[in-house]
C-alpha cells in the first residue's frame, strides 16, 4: 500500500503554529507520512485563527482550491481545526459542506479520531465549549529542532472589547508547574536549546493555581535553570500584569532573552478604557520604564491597533506621542477588524472611515520604523551572538540567524553552518526591520536531531 501522507497550513500566532505541531505529531503516529504540497496529500488541515478578519478571506479562499482537488481525488480528506472553526462552525460546514472534519480548540486530541469517523460516516463536526487538556501532552512534530513552543496556559479571563480570543480560547487555565518544568527537561535532553512559553496573558499564569499570585516569576527561575537551556522566550504578557518579580526574573536568570513584546494596542487613555485594557498610557510607560532599568539592553517590541471604533485625530495623536516616546524596536500595527461575538463589533456607529485610517496607519508606520532604525543603528558595532536559522529568503548565499533580543540578522559565511547554530556576529548595517553582520566565531553547533518542518502560511 502507498503511505498515507498529510500536510498541515497554519494561519495564525504561535498558539496555533503549536497546536499544529500537535496535530502533525497525531498523524505521524497515525501512520502518515508529511506530504511536500496539497498535490501530495492524503490529509490537508487547516488549522486557523479568527482575530482578523482576512483569516477568514485565506481559509474560504484555500477551501475553494481545495474544493476542486477533492472533486479530482475523492480520498482526499480536508480538516478544518483552530479558533475559526470554533467559532464559525456551522457557517464551515454550511460554505464548504465538502470539508470532511471540523474541530475546535478544545479538542485537538480527537483529530485522528475524528478523520477515521469521517471515513465512515461522512462529514463530521466535534467543537468542545472547554477543555482542561493542555496540547503539550500529545505527539509533536516541532518545525525546528533546537527550539520548541511550551504551552503554560491556555484561555484568557481578560475582557479587551475587540478580541474573540475569550470566546474561542475559555477561561484561562493554568498548567501545572512542575508539568511544564518536565517537559523543558526532557526537551532539553533531545537537544532543545530555546524554549518559548505560550500564553494568552503569560503574566497571570498560576493564579488560578494558587488562588492569589501569578507563578510566572518562579516559573522563569526554574525553568533558566535547565539544564542546556540557554535562551528562555515568552508571549505574551499583558501590561496591566507586568509585575516587578517578573522585571526582576528577567534581570537575574541569564537564560531569559533580553527581549519584552509588551501590547500597548493605543496610546490614548479614552480609547484604552473603551477597549477595557485596564491601563494608561502613563502606567504602560512606567512599566516599560522600570523593564529597561533593570534590564540592560532590553529590546521591546509591541501590538497597535489603527482606527478602533470612536478613535478621534486627538485620540490618534496622542498614540503617536506615546510611540514615539517609548522608542519600540519593532511593532505588529493591525488595522482594526471588527470580529462577531466582540464588543467593539457592535459600535459600528462609531467606526472610523477607511480612508481615514489607511492615512493613519501610514503615519504611525513611519514613527515606528524611525524608531526601529534608531535602535538598530546603535547596535552597529555590537557582537551579537545568534542562532543560525538557514539561508537568508532573499539571497542563498547569505546565512540568517536571530539574537537574544529577537532580532533578525543577516550574515555572509564561507562554510554552510547548520542549523541551531551558536555563532557570534559583528553588526555592520542596520535596516528597520533587520540587521547585518559579519562572522567573528561559531560558539557551538547545533544539540538537536533534524526534523521536518510542519509547513505555515
Amino acid at each position: 500500500m502507498t503511505e498515507r501522507r498529510y500536510l498541515v497550513r497554519t494561519f495564525g500566532c504561535q498558539m496555533n503554529e503549536h497546536d499544529s505541531q500537535r496535530i502533525a505529531g497525531l498523524l505521524e503516529a497515525d501512520g502518515l507520512a508529511p506530504a511536500s504540497s496539497e498535490a501530495d496529500a492524503d490529509v490537508v488541515v487547516l488549522n486557523t485563527c479568527c482575530i482578523r478578519e482576512n483569516a477568514d478571506n485565506r481559509l474560504y479562499g484555500t477551501l475553494g482550491h481545495l474544493k476542486s482537488q477533492k472533486a479530482a481525488r475523492p480520498g482526499l480528506q480536508i480538516v478544518v481545526a483552530g479558533c475559526l472553526a470554533q467559532k464559525d462552525r456551522d457557517e464551515i460546514q454550511r460554505r464548504a459542506p465538502f470539508v470532511d472534519v471540523v474541530l475546535g480548540t478544545h479538542n485537538t486530541a480527537s483529530a485522528v479520531e475524528l478523520l477515521h469517523r469521517a471515513e465512515q460516516e461522512g462529514p463530521v463536526m466535534e467543537i468542545l465549549e472547554e477543555s482542561d487538556a493542555f496540547p503539550s501532552a500529545l505527539p509533536v512534530r516541532r518545525d525546528v529542532g533546537w527550539a520548541a513552543w511550551v504551552t503554560i496556559q491556555i484561555g484568557c479571563d481578560n475582557s479587551c472589547a475587540f478580541c474573540i480570543v475569550p470566546s474561542v480560547r475559555g477561561r484561562e487555565i493554568s498548567r501545572p508547574l512542575e508539568e511544564i518544568v518536565d517537559e523543558v527537561a526532557s526537551l532539553a535532553a533531545a537537544g532543545v536549546v530555546e524554549v518559548t512559553l505560550l500564553g494568552q496573558n503569560v503574566n497571570s499564569y498560576g493564579r488560578d493555581l494558587t488562588h492569589r499570585r501569578p507563578l510566572f516569576a518562579e516559573l522563569l527561575h526554574r525553568v533558566g535553570a535547565i539544564n542546556g537551556i540557554r535562551r528562555v522566550r515568552y508571549t505574551s504578557p499583558h501590561p496591566k500584569d507586568l509585575r516587578p518579580e517578573t522585571i526582576a526574573a528577567m534581570a537575574e536568570v541569564p537564560a531569559v532573552c533580553e527581549h519584552l513584546h509588551l501590547p500597548l494596542q493605543a496610546g490614548s487613555d479614552r480609547v484604552l478604557a473603551a477597549m477595557h485594557r485596564g491601563y494608561t498610557a502613563e502606567r504602560y510607560l512606567s512599566r516599560l520604564a522600570d523593564a529597561r532599568r533593570s534590564v540592560p539592553d532590553l529590546a521591546v517590541t509591541t501590538d497597535l491597533i489603527v482606527g478602533f471604533p470612536g478613535e478621534t485625530d486627538a485620540d490618534f495623536a496622542a498614540t503617536l506621542e506615546v510611540v514615539a516616546e517609548a522608542g519600540f524596536d519593532s511593532a505588529y500595527t493591525f488595522v482594526f477588524s471588527p470580529r462577531p461575538g466582540t464588543e467593539a463589533a457592535s459600535m459600528a456607529d462609531h467606526f472610523v472611515p477607511a480612508a481615514v485610517v489607511a492615512e493613519r496607519f501610514e503615519r504611525l508606520r513611519i514613527v515606528v520604523e524611525r524608531s526601529a532604525l534608531a535602535r538598530h543603528r546603535s547596535r552597529i558595532g555590537h557582537l551579537e551572538e545568534v542562532v543560525v536559522e538557514g539561508p537568508s529568503r532573499k539571497d542563498p548565499g547569505v546565512l540568517s540567524g536571530r539574537s537574544r533580543q529577537n532580532k533578525l540578522v543577516h550574515f555572509a559565511s564561507d562554510g554552510r553552518l547548520a542549523v541551531g547554530t551558536f555563532a557570534d556576529v559583528r553588526i555592520t548595517g542596520a535596516a528597520p526591520h533587520h540587521l547585518t553582520g559579519e562572522l567573528v566565531e561559531v560558539t557551538s553547533g547545533p544539540r538537536h536531531r533534524t526534523r521536518i518542518p510542519v509547513v505555515a502560511l
